[in-house]
């Protein structure tokens, strides 16, 4: 705290705020990450309720009544997205912190109101006469408690449903707001008759904080109807009550923002707020995109063309744009990333732990960038040109289209770039070539035809109770059919031959998870018997079992036995042990950057990907493969342990998958080698997995590596193939496996020879085309000039040999073709007297390409080019020597 008791640097404001609720038996949560968990409707957290969503629905039990955070944010994609604000206002962000307080079935309007009121008048001590609340324009209570709390006098307004009343969607969970506005002063104010809250956005009137009163649940035709349990739900933007309480007028000015304004200014040598508008514009873009970068690739989102990676690379790509403004010519965003760190590092431990791998990342992204801009300002540049000539003001989808499946150019930068030029882009064409690519992209894919949406699923089975997984313990269960599901949704029956998705009310089957597989087996009844190929959760605890009915009929209500197949059970169990196993031996020899990005776990392999920067060399690979095969060989227990969450976590499990406030969970612990949190199956001893071994190493993204292995029985079918291949090259090469090397090395050195005399041979062959083709040439102006077409392999050896005729002329000006099939080459090569006399070979050869239905070019003195109509060739090559003796004379 300062010396006046008031707290102003933004540490001290997350923990005023954090103790101040901790006072009235609020839990202290951690932030949790960017990426949310089982949320398929987020791209990112976007506000501080994000984690809370399951307890607000009544999905889960929360481990608090009452809970605080201060919840690392980002509003760059989907839904919320600020992108195109930062740097245009003082406030927005695509990267913020928000301070919440929140209350499950506990506490409601009344104390909410309290608790921010004493917070901003009393802890951090803002004039009550600055402060302004707006409420819904109904909500009587709401006005009353803040009468009872901030006295008579305080300034209310009432606003609409836009303003005041807040939604978690379309459906779901609802309830009017209230906001706290601080009045920044008539300096702030716009020129506009009409300033005034609700119907101005400028700079005077700053929301600071939002208090939410969820008390109803809004149904698919839009009625509200009350929550049998009420909640709130607050949020305060850190860097707003920052600039506040530090008493600058922008966010960019506060002790968050200034330390990398700073570092840019000793980059660049340019100075922030001084008399370039487009510099300071560019200085606040860079530094909140930097912090942006920073938390997204730490929580384990890498730059690629969809999803968040497509939205990193956006936030990347643009914060480059504007570097290259300010005159950056080399990647120079990966040297602010250590004053993030030293900023944030204390809080956020995970951008310490990957500080080195954020560089890197960051880096390489940046150089790959650079080549993308230099070549998509070209072709740009090209594209407005063209249609400004046409006299159009909008530069078309096809155009914008190659522009970003062939170069990488963003859409978003090419409308900031085409705005800049006075030209707007197609964006609606742009979109629909999008979406035509993502589905053929999914059509390539393929799928089996049969899964049914979850959503409509959960639907159609109504409040059928959640399925009671009983395959930890048995593989075998007695189950009764709750329901089934064919393509038409609900069914009553299903026949011999017929596809099928069933219902039990409890199962040995694990449902695909975390990676894992679902399992395979069957269903038999006294009647019936039904094949299933797999087993899949509808994400509410429900498990369907989707498969064919072999013989009998299936009807709900019936009792059957539930049989997983227990050797692939048992051979996705190796391999699941083997990925913990792996995992945590690549964080021991890449490094603790190393971090699960993805998983596949199947009965005869496994694929993990991960962080990492480079290739897994060959030497590390086999020293893993080393060290995996140890842990294996020294037949380590495998323990299986029930906990609360923040016990194994504070013994150093690895949670990076598991939802970040959930209470209890299952943690794999293979003693001083790897304890992780996971829900999948598992071998009792490592020695069960019998051996490892690595089958591939592949990049999958910038940033991202990955690995397919095998254990157990797929170790030893792999070493049978081996020696399948090495017998049959053996045999081939008329020896023995162990003598193969020494029989190849001597096959290798007698093509060695025999490629060597070839050479000699086409070259004397080369030599005798030269002699007898000397004769053709004519001479103009002192320039032997010859165009003809010639035998040769390749096209290197056409290069020779116009090298050899440039060589024995002199002075010449030579073209020569050679065709095979369709395809046609021609080379073209001119002495230095033959250029300045007006041959430009690089011109000639390319329009001869064109007419041949190719192209090509070159320099003056040497060109190549191709094509597809050999059948032109003949009167083309006599065009050539026409054009090329007509520049002569």
């Amino acid at each position: 705290m300062t010396q006046d008791n008031i707290p102003r640097s933004s540490e001290d404001i997350r923990e005023s705020f954090l103790a101040f609720f901790e006072k009235y038996q609020h839990r202290r949560m951690p932030s949790a990450p960017l990426i949310p968990k089982n949320d398929p409707t987020l791209l990112f957290t976007n506000a501080g309720m994000v984690p809370f969503k399951d307890f607000f629905l009544g999905q889960r039990q929360p481990p608090h009544d009452r809970v605080t955070s201060v919840q690392k944010c980002v509003r760059a994609g989907g839904k919320h997205n600020d992108l195109e604000w930062v740097g245009v206002t003082p406030r927005h962000h695509t990267f913020f912190e928000m301070l919440g307080n929140f209350s499950f079935g506990d506490y409601f309007k009344r104390e909410a109101i309290a608790f921010a009121w004493e917070y901003l008048t009393d802890v951090v001590q803002l004039s009550p006469k600055r402060l302004w609340i707006t409420v819904f324009e109904t909500d009587d209570e709401a006005v009353d408690y803040w009468r009872e709390t901030a006295g008579p006098d305080v300034c209310i307004l009432r606003l609409g449903e836009a303003e005041n009343f807040w939604s978690m969607g379309d459906t779901g969970p609802c309830g009017p707001c209230s906001e706290v506005i601080y009045d920044r002063g008539e300096r702030h104010r716009c020129s506009a008759e009409t300033c005034a809250i609700g119907a101005c956005d400028c700079d005077r009137w700053l929301e600071i904080w939002n208090l939410v009163f969820m008390q109803y649940d809004r149904d698919e035709a839009g009625e509200l109807h009350p929550l049998e349990q009420t909640g709130i739900d607050t949020g305060m933007g850190l860097e707003r009550m920052a600039s506040v309480l530090q008493n600058v007028a922008s966010d960019y000015d506060t002790d968050l923002f200034r330390p990398l304004i700073a570092a840019l200014e000793k980059l660049t040598g340019h100075q922030y707020a001084g008399t370039d508008v487009r510099a300071d514009f560019a200085f606040r873009v860079i530094a909140d995109h930097i912090r942006a970068c920073a938390f997204l690739i730490a929580d384990g989102v890498f730059p690629s063309n969809e999803g968040r990676g497509y939205v990193l690379r956006r936030i990347l790509r643009r914060a480059y744009r504007f570097g290259v403004e300010l005159g950056f010519e080399e990647p120079f965003l990966w040297q602010l990333i250590d004053t993030v760190v030293d900023q944030l590092g204390g809080i956020y431990p995970e951008l310490r732990e990957r500080q080195a791998f954020m560089r890197d990342i960051l880096r390489k992204e940046e150089a790959r960038f650079a080549e993308t801009l230099d070549q998509g300002m070209a072709l740009l540049e090209e594209v407005i040109q063209k249609t400004k000539a046409n006299g159009n003001t909008t530069i078309g989808a096809a155009e914008a289209f190659i522009l970003y499946d062939t170069f990488g150019f963003p859409i978003d930068l090419l409308e900031d770039v085409a705005f800049e030029r006075g030209l707007s882009v197609d964006r609606e064409g742009f979109e629909e070539k999008m979406a035509v690519q993502r589905q053929q992209a999914r059509a390539a894919r393929g799928g089996d035809g049969f899964e049914l949406d979850a959503d409509a699923t959960a639907r159609a089975l109504g409040d059928l109770p959640e399925t009671q997984f009983a395959g930890y313990d048995a593989l075998e269960d007695e189950a009764e059919v709750l329901a089934l599901l064919q393509k038409d949704g609900r069914s009553s029956r299903a026949g011999a031959g017929e596809d099928v998705h069933v219902v039990l009310d409890r199962t040995p089957f694990y449902a695909e998870a975390g990676g894992q597989v679902g399992d395979s087996g069957l269903l038999e009844g006294s009647d019936v018997t039904v094949h299933i190929r797999k087993a899949w959760s509808l994400g509410d605890g429900r498990i369907l079992h989707t498969g064919e009915v072999k013989d009998g009929v299936l009807v709900p209500g019936v009792t059957v036995r539930a049989q997983v197949d227990a050797g692939r059970r048992l051979e996705i169990a190796r391999h699941h042990t083997a990925t913990h196993l792996l995992h945590a031996i690549l964080r021991e020899v890449l490094g603790s950057h190393v971090q699960q990005a993805g998983s596949l776990v199947v009965e005869d392999r496994l694929r993990f990907d991960f962080t990492h920067p480079d290739p897994v060399s060959p030497d590390q690979q086999r020293e893993i493969e080393r060290r995996v095969n140890d842990v294996i060989l020294s037949a380590h227990p495998v323990h299986i342990r029930q906990m609360p969450r923040e016990q194994a976590v504070a013994e150093g499990a690895l949670a990076l998958f598991e939802s970040q406030y959930q209470e209890h969970v299952r943690v794999i612990d293979i003693p001083g080698v790897s304890a992780e949190l996971c829900g999948g199956c598992h071998v009792q001893n490592t020695a069960e997995l019998g051996l490892f071994k690595i089958l591939s190493e592949s990049s999958v993204g910038a940033g991202l590596r990955r690995l397919e292995a095998v254990v157990g029985w797929g170790v030893i079918d792999w070493l049978r193939r081996r020696e399948d291949v090495l017998a049959q090259m053996a045999a081939l090469m008329e020896s023995t496996p162990e003598a193969l090397p020494e029989r190849l090395e001597d096959v290798l050195a007698e093509k060695r020879a025999l490629s060597r005399r070839v050479q000699q041979l086409e070259s004397e062959l080369g030599q005798v085309q030269v002699d007898a083709l000397l004769e053709d040439a004519i001479e103009v102006a002192g320039i032997r000039v010859l165009a003809a077409q010639v035998e040769v392999p390749d096209v290197e050896r056409l290069r020779e040999m116009a090298d050899a005729f440039r060589a024995k002329l002199k002075s010449a000006a030579v073209i020569l073709a050679q065709s095979e099939g369709e395809k046609v080459i021609l080379v073209g090569a001119a002495t230095p007297d033959a250029v300045s006399k007006g041959i430009d070979m690089g011109r000639l050869v390319r329009e001869l390409g064109q007419t041949l239905g190719g192209g090509g070019g070159g320099r003056p003195d040497m060109a190549q080019a191709g094509g597809s109509q050999p059948e032109k060739l003949p009167v083309l090559l006599k065009k050539a020597r026409c054009k090329m003796k007509a520049r002569l004379e």
